[in-house]
């Protein structure tokens, strides 16, 4: 006889709820817990992003699942949710990178990007006819003015500075390793490594494949995206 309280006001993005809600926005961020982990983690030495590769079926080739992403040759994206909404937002921050650099003459900031991705997330938040990103990313790279840096946003807009952080459906575990162990071991690129193997490892249900895992880091000193080879996260693994 009575509609189930909330009915309709998840049918549109830019409808609230009587208790100050969009559903809309807490189903996009639903699709980021059911994603692949993704881990950052700032070091005196530079920053890391460590992701735990899945696949569907075993038919499906191993290097064609990407989910760290370079922006430009200082920042990198990893990503939890749907890839092809995290697709469009890489393009978009790429061509803001560009963008940058031809009118300024400099490499864009950290901040600045995640800034102008957050814009785009909310702005899908705010137009009928659209839906939110289902995607959230760690935002990872060292620029001039701020040094090393690591961002998260969310499917809502917001997105917040981080030491160390976890997204994705293992996010909840790793939080709460990292809260114990970043501060004792993560100094150098090396030990950040370790910390987020380590914190990965209790979420996985068989032993870490260096093959479904993939890292990249980006060095203080050098300023410049570089990939871990299976080779480098092989012997990463041997020295757990």
């Amino acid at each position: 006889m009575f509609a189930p309280k909330g009915l309709g006001y998840d049918r549109g993005s830019t409808i609230f709820s009587p208790d100050g809600r969009l559903f809309q926005v807490e189903y996009a961020i639903e699709a980021v817990k059911r994603g692949t982990t993704a881990i950052g983690i700032k070091t005196h030495q530079g920053c890391i992003l460590v992701v735990q590769k899945r696949l569907h079926t075993t038919l499906i080739e191993k290097e064609m699942v990407k989910k760290i992403f370079a922006i430009d040759d200082h920042i990198a994206v990893a990503i939890a949710g749907l890839t092809a909404d995290a697709r469009i937002l890489v393009n978009q921050a790429r061509l803001q990178a560009q963008i940058h650099q031809m009118t300024y003459g400099e490499q864009i900031t950290v901040e600045n990007l995640t800034h102008r991705l957050a814009d785009v997330k909310q702005m899908y938040t705010q137009h009928a006819g659209v839906r939110p990103f289902g995607v959230s990313l760690l935002i990872a790279g060292v620029d001039e003015l701020g040094g090393v840096r690591l961002f998260m946003t969310e499917p809502s807009g917001s997105y917040w500075g981080y030491r160390a952080a976890a997204i994705g459906s293992g996010a909840p575990t790793i939080i709460e390793e990292l809260e114990t162990t970043y501060v004792k071991e993560a100094e150098t690129i090396q030990a950040g490594s370790h910390v987020a193997l380590k914190a990965l490892e209790k979420v996985s249900d068989d032993e870490l494949d260096p093959d479904m895992i993939e890292i990249a880091i980006i060095p203080l000193e050098s300023r410049k995206l570089n990939y871990f080879k299976p080779k480098d996260i092989i012997d990463l693994l041997n020295e757990l």
